[in-house]
């Protein structure tokens, strides 16, 4: 029964059993029982929102108390976090104030409400980047009490389950900013089953046809994987019992869009994804012996019963994870010759690896709190090297978040043995900054394992780095694109712009002259246009553009006009920021031939945007970046010349759109379109003679497709072939595939996104 059915005393009644299932929950953990402060803030949060409700129709309060129970039951948090998380709403939705908060609970509650509470306006200065700024201030408050984050982790897994009854172009900023930021962001607090729940929810919204059918693949495929994990499992079980020992072993299967994902990156179909499961082993260490000891003695006693894979072997026993996870994993060949996992840990691992940063505080025993606080303070330090940046900018910022939080990691050493944990990528110049500024400005190049390499160099985990230094050296702007680390982009970064700050003061006197000679006033949205026709991200590239004569006043003014303050708002007029006019452009299709883009005056970004052309006419542009066909799985994107701008959902590019320009989204599908697009197709089988002619002469001539461009590659009896073809749509794609792959010696064929 829906709760917008339910006649005032349900709903009471509902409200009253979610919280009193809220307290059950909470009497039955370990924590100290403050239930009077609990209620009391149920109470006060339940008059708060009287009256007010989801988009659902259900009661606003169910929202909060929901947060709490996963707060609570899912990440193990206290009777702090479970107040604060019943209150995270209001004082951003009602007239109260966080110092009313602070009256009622005291300041730490008041503290954890305010970092949850969403800002407006802010240092990134356009309001098409308000998320960023949202996500900035929420790791500055973290920074400060970790239970913010996991707070707002809670807060948006309970808006994910409840994302259905949102307008699809909200479905898709929610879960789009989910899956850039939020699922990464959980992955490193070490909060997995969160994770990967957000990563279902959020591709489960994005693709939901795609989503249905890995479903529905794996469901039916449950009863071979159980025959297949049993007599792998079997001997497991009977050796660890002559062990004497206490233990749980489980299957774990891989979620929906990590099979997704796994299928896309390698181009496979779902009956090639081997390592659909993985078998974990979660032991209770004897008396006497130690966890990291019990772990080997396991692994040992696997590997006496099959043979292990030599490089997928995982050791985060010894050295954990940044998000303090440990484990043994190990890859082993089973009965039937499929690779499967097994994941070793203790008792207190599998706490941690479930529950993450939350799951130390129980833990704080023996050596072992000195331990834990320095993983969370180096964790820390590193969001505080990002936050460093006095002038940030929205996508850069979380760009540099993303990389640096959510990448796979390695480990590396000094000369002198010290241990360096950086981001997959990084270089000997991060590693530069990483122990000095000034080593890092005067960095010439390293030595990785003794071999003289460019400062460029990527690193691998386990080597032994050694940086070369020079006083003649200074830095330079083409650095940042060796960097992976924050902290090495904000030194490097610093130590430019210190340099730089004379021509920006210039830059700067230039365009505020400018605008005070035609008496000009600028709104947020205005400079947003001017630093795209500029093609820059922030008004310091624009004011170094002009100060050092790259770029001019006048690039995109009609000069031989009399009003230069007239050509500038008329350009911007026409490009649909001073007012709502039609915006029609000419742009080259695929077959070369000249379209009108012609965009509407008023644009409802709540409604669905059909799609549509006509052969002469078009409603949107397609984006460079990943140029989607009708048929993929799209999203609109209103860019600076006030068009809709059609994105693939998969695009890297519009990823970052959907983290940080949620406002200017547009949920869209495809209509007529009578144009032809180009796809790119990849095929690779076994060479042999007459293949080539074989298959262009299929696609030509038996499915009637123009084939564009064709390179087709051998090496020894394997051929690789690339192909553009002129298409309508994906269906025209998956037909030509289907055909392909029946060629005798074709082993794959699919198309390149």
């Amino acid at each position: 029964m829906k709760a917008y059915n339910l006649t005032p005393e349900q709903e009471s009644k509902l409200i009253d059993d979610e919280f009193a299932d809220l307290l059950a929950g909470y009497l039955a953990s370990n924590h100290r029982k403050k239930v009077d402060i609990i209620e009391r803030a149920f109470k006060f949060a339940r008059a708060a929102h009287y009256g007010v409700r989801r988009r659902s129709g259900e009661p606003y309060i169910l929202h909060p108390i929901a947060v709490a129970k996963i707060a609570s039951r899912e990440i193990g948090l206290g009777s702090t976090s479970i107040c604060a998380a019943l209150l995270h709403d209001v004082v951003e939705d009602t007239e109260y104030t966080v110092e009313d908060i602070e009256r009622q609970f005291g300041k730490k509650i008041a503290e954890i409400v305010a970092g949850l509470t969403k800002i407006s306006g802010g240092i990134f200065g356009d309001r098409a980047s308000a998320q960023a700024e949202n996500f900035r201030k929420l790791l500055l408050t973290m920074s400060q009490d970790i239970r913010v984050v996991l707070i707002k982790m809670a807060d948006r897994l309970h808006n994910m389950r409840t994302l259905g009854s949102m307008a699809p172009n909200k479905q898709y900023k929610i879960a789009g900013e989910t899956l850039y930021i939020y699922a990464p962001l959980a992955h490193r607090l070490g909060l997995f089953g969160i994770k990967t729940e957000l990563e279902d929810l959020s591709f489960k919204y994005e693709h939901p046809e795609e989503y249905a059918r890995i479903a529905s693949l794996l469901k039916g495929s449950e009863e071979k994987r159980e025959m297949v994990y049993n007599n792998f499992a079997t001997p497991i079980h009977q050796r660890l019992a002559a062990m004497g020992l206490t233990y749980e072993a489980k299957a774990r299967v891989k979620s929906v869009y990590s099979i997704w994902r796994k299928m896309e990156t390698k181009r496979i179909p779902f009956d090639e994804v081997y390592d659909l499961y993985a078998m974990r082993i979660i032991f209770d260490p004897p008396q006497g012996v130690g966890e990291k000891e019990m772990c080997y003695r396991i692994y040992a006693a696997l590997t006496d019963l099959y043979t292990p894979h030599p490089e997928r072997i995982r050791d985060w026993v010894t050295v954990p994870k940044a998000n303090g996870y440990q484990a043994l994993h190990v890859t082993l060949m089973g009965p039937d010759g499929n690779w499967i996992e097994v994941q070793i840990r203790s008792r207190r691992m599998d706490e941690i690896a479930e529950k993450g940063f939350a799951a130390h505080w129980k833990y704080k025993i023996g050596g072992g709190e000195a331990e834990e606080e320095s993983e969370l303070t180096v964790w820390l330090r590193t969001i505080k090297d990002i936050l460093d940046d006095p002038n940030p900018n929205a996508i850069d910022f979380l760009d540099t978040l993303k990389l640096n939080l959510f990448s796979s990691e390695i480990v590396v050493f000094t000369p002198k043995g010290e241990l360096l944990t950086l981001p997959a990528g990084a270089t000997v110049l991060d590693v530069a900054y990483t122990l000095h500024s000034e080593i890092g400005n005067h960095c010439i190049a390293g030595k990785v394992n003794h071999k003289l390499v460019p400062l460029s160099q990527k690193l691998n985990s386990g080597d032994q780095v050694e940086v070369l230094t020079s006083q003649s050296q200074s830095p330079k702007a083409e650095w940042m694109s060796f960097l992976s680390t924050a902290k090495a982009k904000t030194r490097l970064r610093k130590e430019l712009r210190r340099e730089q700050q004379p021509h920006i003061e210039e830059g700067k006197k230039i365009f505020d002259k400018f605008l005070e000679d035609n008496n000009i006033t600028l709104n947020n949205d205005v400079i947003t246009k001017i630093l795209g026709c500029y093609q820059v991200n922030s008004r310091e590239e624009l004011f170094l553009k002009l100060g050092t004569g790259e770029a001019s006043i006048d690039d995109y003014l009609n000069v031989n006009t009399s009003s230069r303050a007239k050509s500038l708002v008329s350009r911007l007029f026409k490009l649909g920021f001073v007012g709502k006019v039609k915006n029609v452009r000419k742009r080259k299709t695929a077959d070369e031939k000249t379209v009108n883009i012609s965009t509407p005056a008023e644009i409802n970004t709540k409604e669905v945007y059909v799609l549509r052309d006509d052969g002469t006419e078009r409603n949107f542009t397609l984006a460079d970046c990943c140029r989607p066909i009708p048929g993929d799985d799209v999203m609109g994107f209103l860019n600076y010349d006030g068009q809709v701008e059609i994105h693939a959902l998969t695009c890297p590019h519009a990823q970052k759109l959907k983290a940080s320009h949620g406002d200017r989204l547009l949920a869209v599908k495809w209509d007529r379109v009578d144009r032809d697009f180009i796809a790119n197709i990849r095929i690779e089988g076994i060479d042999r003679h007459g293949i080539l002619q074989e298959l262009t002469g299929m696609i030509s001539s038996a499915l009637e497709i123009d084939i564009r461009r064709l390179n087709i590659e051998a090496k020894g009896e394997v051929f690789t072939c690339d192909l553009d073809v002129r298409v309508t749509n994906t269906r025209q794609v998956d037909a030509l595939c289907s055909k392909v792959i029946k060629i005798n010696g074709v082993r794959r064929a699919d198309r390149v996104k």
